[in-house]
């Protein structure tokens, strides 16, 4: 995204490519129903939630947008992900699909029940 780097979430949304602002802003109003006490940031020019301990995170890109949830709740939903874009760390939603609320929520549910019950200071 050319241009001044964003320093909230709603400047990284206005600055994405404008095919995938509608799911962005989706997906960044459900990530903050889930966590609503997360602080909210830009880390590494991407939309982060954190509570101290990364929680969620999310990225624009061209064609899709990446959820990036906690390694471990990504694969706790492993079987529900075949047939979706996946990598090793994210779930990939293209803009021309439709926004998969229910698993979204559910996968940050999740990661955010994950994080509140551990006990280290690990920040991922």
């Amino acid at each position: 995204m050319p241009g001044k780097r964003p320093t909230t979430i709603d400047e990284y949304i206005r600055a994405a490519p404008a095919a995938g602002q509608p799911h962005l802003r989706r997906m960044h109003a459900l990530l903050k129903s889930v966590a609503p006490h997360a602080e909210e940031a830009i880390k590494w020019g991407t939309p982060f939630f954190v509570e101290p301990r990364f929680v969620f995170a999310f990225s624009a890109h061209k064609a899709h947008l990446s959820f990036a949830p906690t390694a471990t709740a990504l694969e706790s939903f492993r079987d529900e992900l075949v047939g979706q874009p996946t990598t090793k760390g994210t779930l990939q939603i293209p803009y021309k699909a439709p926004f998969p609320e229910d698993l979204v929520r559910r996968l940050a549910e999740r990661c955010w029940q994950g994080v509140r019950a551990r006990k280290d200071d690990a920040f991922w």
